[in-house]
């Protein structure tokens, strides 16, 4: 039996009565067969007791979810070609037609509870981080990377009240902004935790959101934001340390601290006055009033550039266990792990949503971040089998290795050749490695040059087309001619 649409779902279909539509309606999730049934569970999709999601219909919570995280990793596709994806697969077996409109899917999106997706992600980051090893820990602590970035969602009245535009744009001018605060971890890529709102605030007191979402043990990776005070401060109680790039506008000076090392010593800060403005006065009355941090430095060489100093600050302060050379590693392996937001927004094309309400946005974000996650456990199943470096597999070699085997593993008659094609599709990944390339640079340019046309510099509806110059006129005309 041959099904090139939703090929997953092959073996449901073999019997062309009601029951095969009671099994199209507990298919699994996002299926590789039953290879990612591993990650995801059926009980993560079952149907609600009661509520929206209780009735028996065409887009059920399981295919709604298994169609949205289709569309998401194939790019530039609308909703109306899985509607039609449905159709034609309802049709080949015998289920009954299904509406031409998009409207019962876009309101069955609409119904997905925003719990499951935050679940989900959870749950395939734990899968991720089983099967990932011990690669990206520290003595045996794990490390989590904190980071933030903006997607923009379409222009209207709904989005730009709840996520509104950057302050230097006019009016209906730009887009509104939605900002994600992202938890990852350093072992396997996969996101932990994600909290969202409006691009005014602070990253600092939103990554407090996701503090209650971090264990005992674990060690805090973040940016020259995370090297402040408060952050320092706090985390230790919970019994969480911190290793952050120390502040430009924090003044060390070595002489006058413990020294450890020529570039290793331990510094004595004290609580200042003013409450930082992220924070509540609850909140400030809780931090301690001094604490022992500890602050190294160390060269980075570049061939054909100065060297210059970084200098890094952590809580860590036993420096026989956590060696500077281990830390200063560790923190250049966050640049790697801020990578994936690259790989949601160029390569899943994250970059711009299309949900037109701030609801649908979000949930349309988690999704993104879930399907992120699903091909994390993939690569961290090539990594677990083959043993080969996490971050030399490719992740867009991934999706595209996923789409073709899909398809191959869907129309597959046994159970040894569906595994043997999942093998395949694990060795393809350990073989066709990124090429090792440190230190290298990647500057963002463009080499294509914009077009020539005037910048919207009003609202769409009042806005004229300029009357061209002359010289601009001339070389019109001569193109034309």
């Amino acid at each position: 039996m041959n099904t090139p649409y939703f090929p997953a779902f092959r073996c449901r279909f073999a019997a062309q009565t009601r029951r095969a539509l009671h099994h199209l309606r507990r298919a699994s999730l996002s299926q590789l067969e039953q290879c990612l049934e591993t990650y995801l569970p059926a009980r993560w999709l079952a149907a609600e007791p009661h509520g929206p999601n209780s009735r028996e219909r065409v887009y059920s919570l399981r295919l709604t979810l298994q169609c949205f995280l289709w569309q998401l990793l194939t790019p530039q596709t609308a909703c109306r070609e899985v509607v039609r994806q449905v159709q034609v697969l309802f049709r080949l077996k015998g289920l009954g037609p299904v509406h031409e409109g998009t409207s019962a899917y876009c309101q069955a999106r609409l119904r997905l509870p925003r719990e499951r997706l935050e679940a989900a992600l959870a749950h395939l980051a734990r899968c991720a981080e089983q099967r990932a090893g011990e690669g990206g820990r520290l003595a045996g602590r794990a490390v989590k990377v904190v980071d933030s970035t903006t997607v923009r969602l379409p222009d209207t009245r709904a989005n730009q009240k709840r996520y509104p535009q950057s302050p230097y744009q006019k009016p209906r001018c730009g887009y509104p902004l939605l900002k994600l605060l992202a938890l990852f971890s350093l072992s396997s890529g996969a996101i932990e935790a994600v909290t969202m709102d409006d691009h005014f605030h602070h990253d600092l007191r939103l990554s407090r959101r996701l503090w209650d979402r971090l264990s005992p043990g674990d060690i805090l990776l973040g940016d020259r934001l995370f090297g402040e005070y408060p952050t320092q401060a706090s985390l230790p109680l919970r019994g969480v340390d911190v290793l952050a790039r120390l502040s430009f506008r924090r003044k060390i000076d070595f002489r006058k601290a413990k020294r450890l090392s020529r570039h290793d010593a331990l510094f004595v800060w004290t609580k200042a006055k003013p409450c930082p403005p992220y924070l509540t006065a609850a909140q400030w009355a809780e931090t301690p009033g001094a604490i022992t941090v500890r602050v190294l430095r160390f060269r980075v060489t570049s061939p054909g550039c100065r060297s210059r100093w970084i200098r890094l600050v952590t809580t860590l302060l036993d420096h026989q266990r956590y060696r500077r050379e281990d830390l200063a590693a560790l923190y250049a392996r966050r640049w790697r792990l801020e990578l994936c937001f690259r790989d949601l927004k160029t390569q899943m094309g994250m970059a711009e949503l299309r949900c037109q309400t701030p609801p649908m946005a979000e949930k349309e974000a988690l999704a993104y971040l879930v399907a992120h996650n699903l091909v994390r456990c993939v690569m961290a199943e090539a990594v677990a089998h083959y043993q080969v470096e996490l971050e030399r597999v490719s992740f867009q070699g991934t999706v595209d290795a996923l789409r073709q085997y899909t398809q191959a593993i869907g129309q597959a008659r046994s159970r040894t050749t569906r595994r043997q094609l999942w093998e395949d599709l694990l060795w393809n990944l350990a073989r066709d490695l990124v090429p090792l390339r440190p230190g290298r640079r990647e500057p963002r340019a463009l080499k294509q040059r914009p077009k020539h046309f005037p910048a919207l510099t009003r609202p769409r509806h009042r806005f004229k087309d300029r009357i061209p110059s002359y010289k601009w006129r001339r070389k019109l005309n001569r193109g034309l001619k």
